[in-house]
């Protein structure tokens, strides 16, 4: 039963709604700020598909929505330390100002290896957004300029975060039993 793989619920659907709208509107302020007109939002499939989806319905700067698919953790609950592009970005970057949509920044691995990728395609502009963030585990040297939850070392699931594809549904950001991804290593 799923409940039973869940050990709490750590954000509600009413906090990331808040949340969420406090980014939308720190993002704008900022870009809006910069007199910065259309920016390209690149969500990372398939986690933060969720968290774009509502983000970019509370940014008021014009954007273009594209989608980039990384893939770092497959069915365990660590990454293991490399990143396959599994769909890449269709919208060109050249000289655009790129918002990059992460739902979470863990080892920050696969983060700075999206990083190093899109810099190479010369953007005028390159600020990451991450829904939650990760800090006691990073591995990379890298920092979301925008980050909703800062979060300890609890594996996650929920609002578009999964393990070994489940639980993507939750309304809601779960702490995931450790007996459900014990059991699967």
């Amino acid at each position: 039963m799923l409940k039973d793989d869940l050990a709490g619920v750590l954000f509600t659907e009413e906090e990331i709604a808040e949340k969420v709208a406090a980014l939308g509107a720190r993002i704008s302020a900022f870009y809006a700020g910069q007199g910065i007109g259309e920016i390209v939002v690149a969500g990372v499939l398939r986690g933060a598909s969720v968290f774009t989806s509502d983000l970019i319905r509370r940014i008021s700067v014009p954007l273009v929505l594209d989608f980039i698919d990384a893939v770092s953790y497959g069915k365990s609950s660590t990454s293991r330390g490399t990143v396959r592009i599994m769909k890449d970005l269709s919208e060109d970057i050249f000289d655009k100002h790129v918002l990059v949509v992460e739902d979470i920044v863990d080892t920050g691995v696969t983060l700075q290896c999206l990083v190093n990728l899109l810099w190479a395609r010369k953007p005028r502009s390159l600020h990451l957004c991450s829904f939650l963030n990760k800090p006691s585990r990073r591995k990379a040297q890298i920092e979301p300029d925008f980050s909703g939850f800062d979060i300890q070392g609890d594996f996650v699931v929920g609002y578009g975060l999964d393990f070994a594809g489940k639980y993507r549904q939750l309304p809601y950001i779960a702490i995931l039993n450790p007996s459900v991804y014990e059991s699967a290593t």
